[in-house]
């Protein structure tokens, strides 16, 4: 037992003194300025920034708006994902292959490209309202851009892949025997998915609703672009301190709450995902 633990011990100080360099650089990277943000937001040590955003409806507002848009772009991409990602998982290699290649392709185009790919389908000459014309179907293009549904199509549009592909591994994991099991019992096949495939990919969707909705806390060129300034989000009055108005203080303080908000919400799903009932 005791040459066990030596050799165990010995095993865990090599991985961290291999992780040392890693670490460092993620210091370098990540914690210095973040410190550096926290320190201009506090500078001459007076709090007023923070007294400003979250004393003036204004900025909590922003704040509430930026959730309630995470939260609707969380629910849209589970709703969508979660099929799409059991119908690949569920299917032939052959078709598992082409249903990850579609999934993936977004990743080989850069983010401001497709949002201007939304930008020419969805304005007011745009191709879905010339479409509509064209087909007799509405008299007068609809307000497709510049608005919330806007943002709402290009953040699921970009963020659906991160909620995918968690399910599909969590959704792949699971034995088909079990569902074959369950059937044989008496269960309809929906009630096989119900108690025995969904609570057992439930780590999946814990995974992709963790990802979608701290991803989608901070996005700011769909918001920009596709909301055309109507819809404001934190990240976007982030920029805005910083470019227009050079209030880094205010900046930081906006940051370090949404560093503050992001990491609460994070922790509150790993907790409801730990809470859960098996």
């Amino acid at each position: 037992m005791t040459r066990a633990r030596q050799v165990h011990r010995r095993a865990v100080g090599s991985a961290l003194a291999l992780s040392v360099p890693a670490m460092i650089l993620l210091l370098l990277i990540f914690a210095v300025p973040l410190l550096r943000l926290l320190a201009l937001s506090i500078e001459g040590g007076s709090l007023a920034a923070y007294e400003k955003a979250l004393g003036s409806e204004l900025y909590v507002q922003v704040f509430l708006g930026t959730f309630k848009i995470a939260t609707l772009v969380t629910l849209l991409t589970l709703a969508m994902g979660y099929p799409v990602a059991y119908l690949m998982a569920t299917s032939g290699r052959a078709w598992q292959f082409l249903g990850i290649a579609f999934v993936l392709l977004p990743f080989w185009t850069s983010i401001l490209v497709r949002t201007y790919a939304w930008m020419v389908l969805l304005g007011r000459n745009g191709v879905i309202n010339r479409t509509l014309v064209s087909w007799g179907v509405i008299d007068t293009p609809l307000p497709l851009l510049n608005n919330e549904a806007a943002v709402l199509i290009g953040m699921v549009h970009v963020l659906l892949p991160y909620m995918i592909l968690p399910i599909f591994s969590a959704v792949r994991k699971v034995d088909p025997t079990l569902v074959l099991a369950a059937e044989g019992l008496g269960a309809s096949r929906l009630q096989a998915f119900l108690r025995v495939t969904l609570p057992l990919t439930m780590n999946g969707v814990v995974a992709g609703i963790t990802l979608v909705f701290t991803l989608s806390l901070g996005f700011f060129i769909t918001p920009a672009l596709l909301g055309g300034g109507r819809v404001v989000m934190i990240a976007n009055l982030i920029e805005e301190q910083v470019r227009e108005l050079l209030n880094w203080a205010f900046a930081g303080a906006l940051s370090t709450i949404l560093l503050v908000l992001t990491l609460a919400a994070f922790w509150g799903i790993s907790r409801l995902a730990r809470t859960r009932p098996a």
